[in-house]
């Protein structure tokens, strides 16, 4: 198996897996399945603005999954983003960051989401469980475990 060990990198999913004869395990498809086990329908996404904004990941699970999917407003897609590009790849943890990404999600969530997909596999560094009321999809550690149950149980 093959898999593509971050969330923005999936733009290329498809393409991958029609060249390769072995299956690709995408993350979208695993956070997908993990969200209908608790019987969600609608959560908010955040993460870089391809993956919030491009089709390869919003619309495979709207399309493949019947999940409805919200996202932040333009101005703060914009700012995650950045957070994401300018703070959390360099290691850079801020408060004043964490606290813009928890407004978001408050915003995601008083419009209907139910969960919270971390679509970005620095999100976790920044906002952990523990810090808003409403339920994340840790989308690392969904894979990871997703890739880890296939090993040993496909042949």
């Amino acid at each position: 198996m093959i898999i593509i060990c971050t969330n923005t990198t999936h733009i290329v999913a498809d393409e991958v897996q029609k060249n390769i004869s072995i299956p690709l395990i995408h993350i979208a498809d695993s956070t997908a399945k993990k969200i209908i086990k608790t019987s969600m329908k609608k959560v908010g996404l955040l993460g870089t603005k391809f993956t919030m904004e491009e089709a390869f990941y919003k619309d495979r699970l709207t399309k493949k999954y019947d999940l409805d999917v919200i996202i932040p407003k333009e101005k703060d897609r914009q700012i995650i983003h950045d957070i994401i590009y300018k703070e959390l790849v360099l290691g850079q943890i801020k408060p004043t960051s964490k606290q813009q990404v928890i407004k978001m999600i408050e915003y995601l969530e008083a419009n209907g989401a139910e969960g919270i997909i971390l679509g970005c596999t620095e999100l976790p560094l920044l906002i952990k469980q523990e810090d808003v009321d409403i339920y994340l999809f840790d989308t690392t550690m969904i894979h990871a475990r997703s890739a880890v149950y296939y090993a040993i149980n496909e042949k």
